[in-house]
């Protein structure tokens, strides 16, 4: 995971500056090639050009709750596209790693893994793109792994962040800034939910510092309480370097980050009662909201990686002041 979130944070670092971005909500059925097992899908991704012909995209993909796995995580893809067709509609091809976290379930009672791994992804995608900023997306993906492989249709709405009068994918982007971030002070209250079989939840907290480093790089340390359910009490600190930008007159601002999380679980592992005080692994999708110069509203999402098979999701938001 470390290797593709470094191959992206450079792809997205050296052309940031001159091509423009489109994110993206997808959602639609999902199936399991071999068995034939279906369910749903759903991806939130990221799309930025890299040129008059490519362009690269970062997504989480959820690939729903099929029978005996639960699985989703982030993916990298390097895509080619055409030039508009029409003057609004763009077919593209893209394929790129895909780290996932799958909750696999027991075929006999109640027991669970959380296993991790990478796999392929391979993707066609038309683009139709609107008078306005809007943009509808049909896309199908072939997911190949070592466990079991998966196929999909989504359907989905785009919005181009950085919007062009002229219909299509835009090489334009918006005037630079010397930093995202100055200095921030966030509190957030959420929710945790264990990736287990019962996914039980607990109320999480968190009190969170960020600063803007560069342009495009922000770092941040935070306490973070997950709360106390029947699978996990766990609490600690967490640093994170993220890669950020500012849309829409510097009002939205979204960020990926990556980093430790030092932690204590008063539950402990599914082998024993007693405390686990290890280090895991945290990814984050975040997005705040700037009302003014001083002010400002969060909402993050945070996939904890462990070792002794209790992966959270922490979703949390809260009001943020900058200085």
């Amino acid at each position: 995971m470390r290797k593709i979130l470094t191959l992206l944070c450079g792809l997205l670092l050296y052309c940031t500056p001159l091509y423009a971005q489109e994110l993206y909500l997808l959602g639609g059925s999902i199936g399991d090639t071999a068995s034939g097992d279906r369910s749903y899908t759903w991806s939130l991704e990221y799309m930025q050009e890299l040129g008059e012909y490519t362009a690269i995209s970062v997504a989480w993909l959820n690939e729903g709750h099929l029978p005996s796995n639960h699985r989703d995580g982030p993916t990298v893809q390097l895509w080619g596209h055409t030039k508009r067709i029409y003057k609004q509609f763009v077919l593209a091809a893209g394929v790129g790693p895909y780290y996932y976290y799958d909750t696999e379930l027991a075929k006999i009672g109640r027991g669970f893994s959380d296993t991790h791994g990478v796999g392929g992804v391979f993707s066609l995608a038309g683009f139709w793109y609107t008078e306005g900023p809007w943009v509808i997306e049909l896309r199908t993906n072939l997911v190949k792994t070592n466990d079991i492989d998966t196929y999909s249709a989504m359907v989905g709405v785009g919005y181009q962040l950085d919007y062009s009068s002229a219909h299509g994918p835009s090489s334009e982007a918006g005037p630079p800034h010397v930093k995202t971030t100055d200095n921030e002070i966030t509190v957030m209250i959420g929710q945790t939910t264990v990736n287990s079989a019962n996914s039980p939840e607990s109320i999480a907290q968190s009190i969170e510092y960020r600063r803007g480093i560069t342009r495009y790089l922000d770092w941040t340390i935070a306490w973070l309480n997950e709360g106390d359910n029947r699978l996990i009490r766990r609490n600690g600190i967490l640093s994170q370097a993220w890669l950020v930008r500012a849309f829409l007159d510097e009002h939205l601002a979204l960020g990926v980050g990556l980093g430790p999380y030092v932690l204590v679980d008063r539950h402990g592992s599914s082998r024993d009662d007693e405390d686990t005080e290890t280090v895991a692994g945290v990814i984050t999708f975040s997005a705040s909201y700037r009302f003014n110069p001083n002010w400002l509203v969060r909402l993050s999402w945070n996939r904890i990686t462990t070792s002794y098979n209790r992966d959270t999701d922490v979703i949390m938001a809260g009001p943020g002041y900058r200085f």
